[in-house]
């Protein structure tokens, strides 16, 4: 507005501004600038059905930080303004990522698991249909395994691919791997022949695990290093504690995840990442020897590890869904009243549907197959609200049971920031939430390393202790998509490609994708995975 402002007068008139405040805005957002002699005067009419006053107060403050870099450098690029203010650098970098906490980050998850051998050695470990392992008897198993696996090569950060259906032998398999010294290899029986060869060669698996129903199905360049887990001989060792053949910075497992070249990646994972995402989950939600954890991700998948693992530390139990009760909402509330589960994870495509049957269950019963359910986790794919009531409305009503909506890509090792979901939840999208434990999230300018201020999307990166290695056999997108932490020197960081932003209370708000992946069932697809199918 430059229409000259002031006083004036003339004969027996006298002329002066008047201040008017509208009842309603005019337009959903509008910035008036006015000129007097020495200044602009700025003012912000919004529509408040839109807008909070504190968001119109942050756009603000970044049109003034902005104002401010041009005046004092008539020369800068625009698109290179950082438009955070000091105040907000200070709030997201030392407040919302003030997660810095003790673990176990000498150890491994063999090591742990031995030590709650130890101390618990006939409580039950693993329950599986009419069959149970104590944790003597798992401990035991999978040491004499362990050391057939080391007599054949099995050392630190050797990888090994198992291709098994849910059952003791993958929890064995698993844990002998490991304490060879070993990271497993998951391999579904049920992927395409090729695709089993291709894990198997690109990890380098030394050995490949089988169950004997799936011999057949091996490929015939690895027939020579099969281990039939059904065949007594592999465990004639020696049932003791192995010397340690790992450390907390060797690999743990490689988990294959969709890629955009047309062929899947590995991703390495280290033990003291996967041991922080644990205690993190043991401290946050108290999870002790009462508990019964039900494993029912597929091991392929990611979110299968604190399934496989978390149980194992605190003395609780772990209780396996059969192979296809995934798919199954019966099997699955089956399973949770049969064997007094505590806790599980469902994504959040099956939730409705898990909803949907438990809702025309008679309430007696129900109430009474779930009586000591307390935590149902969502994660894979975004948890829309109205799952998140309709759970409250069957489950909090009858036992008090709670949902918790966890992110994280196989990246950042499982899960790396929280949402505890309430009944009378008022968000229009449910957050993501805050960081986990040594655990740092930034929102950051796309192509840059400009911190993006509260409200304003940008690329979700993740960093701290549960940063994976990178890919296997990929050093080019490894550097691409791992790189040096801007804001703690000598750390790295992962940078997603999810678009986000952060909210007032130090919640992130997912907004999508910047590429092109999809979520299937909570299944990361690249697209580029597809294409390239299709060109064949």
């Amino acid at each position: 507005q430059n229409t000259e402002q002031g006083e004036d007068e003339i004969e027996g008139l006298q002329f002066k501004p008047y201040p008017h405040q509208h009842p309603a805005a005019k337009f959903d957002l509008t910035l008036q600038v006015t000129e007097t002699v020495d200044e602009l005067v700025c003012s912000v009419e919004y529509a408040s059905a839109l807008y909070k006053k504190e968001t119109v107060e942050r756009m603000a403050s970044h049109l003034l930080q902005f104002i401010d870099v041009v005046v004092n450098n008539s020369e800068v690029q625009l698109s290179s303004i950082e438009i955070v203010t000091a105040q907000e650098k200070e709030q997201i970098l030392e407040h919302f990522n003030d997660t810095a906490a003790e673990y176990p980050q000498e150890k491994t998850i063999h090591e742990l698991f031995e030590e709650q051998a130890a101390r618990t050695p006939e409580r039950t470990a693993v329950l599986f249909e009419d069959e149970r392992l104590t944790y003597r008897e798992l401990n035991e198993r999978a040491n004499r395994l362990a050391r057939t696996l080391r007599a054949q090569g099995v050392g630190a950060d050797v990888p090994v691919a198992i291709m098994v259906e849910r059952s003791l032998e993958m929890i064995v398999g698993i844990y002998a791997i490991l304490k060879a010294g070993g990271a497993y290899v998951p391999i579904d029986p049920e992927f395409p022949t090729e695709r089993i060869r291709y894990i198997a060669e690109d990890s380098g698996a030394r050995l490949l695990l089988m169950q004997s129903r799936f011999l057949d199905r091996a490929p015939r360049e690895l027939e020579s290093r099969v281990i039939n887990l059904n065949d007594e001989a592999v465990y004639a060792e020696d049932a003791t504690n192995l010397p340690l053949g790992s450390g907390p910075r060797d690999m743990s497992y490689v988990i294959y995840t969709s890629g955009s070249t047309g062929k899947p990646k590995g991703v390495m994972v280290e033990h003291h990442g996967v041991l922080n995402r644990l205690q993190w989950m043991q401290q946050r939600y108290q999870v002790g020897e009462c508990d019964v954890i039900m494993q029912k991700t597929p091991f392929t998948f990611d979110v299968s590890v604190w399934e496989l693992f978390g149980w194992a530390t605190v003395g609780a139990s772990v209780c396996l869904l059969i192979p296809g009760g995934e798919k199954s909402p019966e099997r699955i509330l089956e399973t949770i009243g049969r064997y007094g589960v505590t806790r599980t994870h469902l994504v959040p495509a099956m939730l409705p549907a898990f909803l949907d049957y438990a809702e025309q269950q008679p309430e007696h019963e129900l109430a009474e197959q779930t009586a000591r359910l307390v935590l149902v986790s969502a994660s894979g794919e975004a948890l829309p609200p109205q799952h998140v009531a309709r759970f409250y409305q069957t489950f909090g009503r009858l036992n008090g049971a709670r949902l918790v909506n966890l992110y994280g890509p196989t990246e950042a090792t499982v899960e790396v920031s929280y949402f505890d979901c309430e009944p009378d939840e008022s968000y229009a999208v449910i957050p993501i939430g805050k960081p986990v434990h040594n655990t740092r999230l930034y929102i950051l300018k796309e192509g840059t390393d400009q911190l993006q201020p509260v409200g304003v999307a940008g690329e979700l990166c993740i960093a701290g202790v549960q940063v994976a290695r990178g890919y296997l056999n990929r050093p080019e997108l490894t550097a691409e998509k791992f790189m040096a932490d801007p804001f703690v020197a000598g750390e790295r960081m992962y940078r997603t490609g999810d678009l986000a932003r952060w909210m007032p209370d130090g919640n992130v708000e997912y907004l999508g994708r910047i590429d092109h992946q999809v979520k299937i069932r909570g299944y990361r697809i690249e697209l580029g995975e597809i294409e390239a199918q299709l060109l064949k």
